[in-house]
């Protein structure tokens, strides 16, 4: 068996749409859904549509039933800068 070290390479940078980029750059301190709902001035079921959609993309992970248990799976370096709250 060959033992020699092959370089890895890093894992691609993930690509996000414009607004869900800003979820995860949100999420680097654990959020609230409330929090989510205030910054990007959404409603409850956007916010969890949003959070399923990072949770299956391999993005965030959560704990059902545990607060702020948002957590990121990626560098945080990959994120977008967060931007202003809108309005």
């Amino acid at each position: 068996m060959d033992q020699r070290c092959e370089p890895r390479l890093a894992p691609p940078l993930p690509r996000f749409l414009p607004k869900q980029g800003q979820y995860p750059a949100l999420i680097q301190r654990p959020p609230a859904h409330a929090d989510l709902m205030r910054h990007f001035r959404v409603t409850p079921p956007s916010v969890n549509q949003m959070l399923i959609t990072l949770e299956r993309e391999g993005l965030i992970r959560r704990q059902p039933g545990v607060a702020r248990s948002i957590e990121l799976l990626i560098d945080p370096r990959a994120l977008p800068e967060l931007l202003p709250n809108p309005g």
